[in-house]
């Protein structure tokens, strides 16, 4: 073990390690015996005795070599924190998101979430929070969880500091889903010290190990874009005051309290299923069901949700929460993860398979034979369960959704499709508008796997959304109408799928002399009002009536998308055909359409058309 001692600080104490390749290989597990390796994730706090230091032990499974090498990313102590101001925090905006690195180690990507800028955030919400509800006879509560990132010990505690500067009550679920904390601000149980008046998960959803951050939740529902702003904003002010005296006080004041909260939620999931199969107590005896977790927080599905139900869950993968993901990515949109779940699937011979995102707001499914249900797929899976139960309803969807979708749910389920924009958040509260206009509207879903029904708060919650499906199979058995996942299967029966399906993303280079200085939103729009132009003289194509983002153009017996990126410096070009010919075809009018933008890289519509 190679290292040095800083000032009067043993490497055992601040050091961060990392393998000689820089990647963790084996699974760590906390552990407080000192034969083992100590770590601190991170130790940037730049003030005199590094006053926030949280050591953490980890367990190594397997023997570390004498080879290995371990680096220290501890810097000096200085007097006061690196200066940052509102545009390094609103920086960490990611819609109504906060996202940014928490973990040192992947070449050009600094630390932007040090202990600081945590405590920071959460004094924010709390300041924001005693702003929007008036503390009553008790003070107010904000719950916090996380899930299984190797940061999260570490922002875990540096949340619980700075909500403590605000004056707020801590409650700490540990390892949680998203869904479940939005949950705790709905349940009325005292015993488990709910509901809780705010609450903060802790995650970068599908995110590299090294990321990290924050979502927000009222019993209103997740935070929205302005109201992070404003969290972000105010940070900023508190960051420049922030003082050992006061994070010293807060740590003396505040109540910090330990909860189980996951057997709650997990219970009500339960009792969901029990309901919707009669009240019988074990409604999926003898279904064999498989889950992938992703070695994120979903685990519990299956012990405490499936197994309850009487479902057998041998074969179920990477359930333990391991933060380096040394599986796959947890994203029921990665083909790798897909392919995980489809394999386990079949060589357990399981009737379905469950998959879950890092948090768990997300989920995909795969039926017996090995058929995926994500994107099209499971938004036609559960527009056919919601409109059995509330026929005629409208159903509303992100941009990208196919043309098949919508015939499927107007012209065979008898609904109405709605697509709007991308971003769970526009989905969700585009479904809430629309309620309050009357026009009834029970499902908004995103084919990122993103799901919510009204029935449920409007919460994107993807064990629930897998709970509808269990509801499915539990019933038609429990009233003898079939058994197995071909139940499910007969539901997306005539659905129109495309035999070509693309994602091309056409970066803008914000550097390029062509932008001159302006910002990409304009020179994407500028794009985007080019393609719009093209199109009209070209009687193949023909423009979606309805549109709510970028533009959508059908022809060729297939369709596009080209759209502006929520937040980042892209154009992404969605492309939809029954033939790869037909396919190139479309690629080519954005191609000749977009030609004279030289910041704008067109290389993957250059192979594309090239093909």
């Amino acid at each position: 073990m190679e290292g040095k001692v800083l000032q009067k600080f043993n490497v055992e104490q601040c050091c961060y390690y990392y393998l000689q390749n820089k990647q963790f290989k084996t699974r760590y597990q906390r552990q407080p015996t000192n034969q083992y390796i100590s770590a601190l994730l991170p130790c940037p706090r730049g003030r005199n005795l590094f006053s926030s230091m949280r050591v953490l032990k980890y367990h190594q499974t397997t023997p570390i070599s004498k080879q290995t090498s371990f680096y220290c990313n501890a810097s000096l102590s200085s007097s006061t924190v690196p200066a940052l101001d509102k545009t390094d925090f609103l920086k960490l905006q990611n819609g109504s998101d906060i996202r940014g690195v928490a973990v040192p180690g992947v070449e050009g990507e600094p630390v932007s979430l040090p202990e600081p800028v945590t405590e920071a955030i959460a004094a924010a919400f709390g300041q924001w929070l005693l702003h929007k509800k008036k503390a009553g006879s008790r003070k107010l509560r904000v719950s916090v969880g996380h899930d299984s990132r190797i940061s999260a010990p570490t922002l875990l505690e540096a949340v619980s500091r700075g909500l403590g500067v605000s004056g707020v009550d801590v409650v700490q679920f540990g390892l949680a889903s998203t869904p479940a904390m939005f949950n705790s601000t709905l349940t009325e149980d005292e015993s488990f010290l709910c509901p809780a008046d705010g609450a903060i998960m802790i995650t970068a959803s599908h995110l590299p190990y090294n990321r990290n951050g924050f979502k927000f939740f009222t019993s209103e529902g997740g935070l929205g874009k302005v109201d992070i702003k404003n969290i972000l904003e105010r940070a900023a002010d508190i960051y420049q005051n922030f003082s050992d005296e006061n994070l010293t006080k807060s740590q003396r004041e505040v109540s910090v309290k330990k909860v189980d909260y996951m057997a709650v939620y997990t219970s009500g999931l339960v009792k969901a299923v029990r309901r919707a199969a009669g009240d019988l107590e074990k409604p999926l005896e003898g279904f064999h069901i498989v889950v992938d977790a992703g070695n994120g927080a979903g685990g519990f599905f299956a012990a405490k949700v499936l197994e309850p139900l009487g479902a057998i869950t041998s074969g179920s993968q990477f359930l333990e929460p391991d933060g380096m993901f040394p599986n796959h990515i947890p994203n029921p949109e990665d083909k790798t993860a897909m392919q995980a779940i489809t394999k386990a699937v079949l060589d357990n011979k399981a009737d379905l398979g469950i998959i879950f995102d890092t948090d768990v707001d997300r989920s995909a499914a795969v039926d017996s034979s090995g058929r995926e249900f994500n994107r099209n797929r499971l938004i036609a899976l559960l527009s056919a369960i919601v409109l059995e139960e509330h026929p005629g309803t409208t159903i509303v969807t992100d941009s990208v959704t196919s043309d098949g979708l919508t015939s499927f749910i107007e012209k065979k389920l008898g609904g109405k499709h709605h697509r709007f924009k991308r971003g769970y958040k526009n989905v969700i509260d585009e479904a809430i508008r629309l309620n309050s206009t009357g026009e009834e509207t029970h499902l908004a879903i995103e084919t990122s796997g993103h799901g919510a029904l009204k029935e449920n708060h409007w919460l994107d919650d993807g064990a629930y959304l897998m709970v509808k499906i269990l509801n499915k199979l539990a019933s038609a058995r429990a009233a003898g109408k079939g058994s197995g996942s071909k139940v499910l299967t007969d539901l997306v029966e005539g659905l129109e799928e495309p035999k070509v399906a693309l994602e091309l993303r056409l970066k803008i280079d914000k550097n390029h002399p062509n932008l001159e200085g302006r910002d990409f939103r304009e020179y994407g729009e500028r794009v985007l009002q080019q393609v719009s132009n093209s199109i009209e003289t070209n009687p193949n194509l023909k423009r979606a009536p309805v549109n709510y983002e970028g533009i959508r153009v059908s022809g060729f017996g297939g369709w596009f998308l080209l759209r502006l990126s929520l937040h980042d410096p892209v154009l992404p070009l969605n492309i939809e055909a029954q033939s790869e010919d037909d396919a190139v075809k479309l690629g080519v009018v954005v191609a000749n359409a977009v030609k004279e933008f030289n910041a704008l890289d067109t290389s993957a519509l250059s192979n594309l058309t090239r093909s």
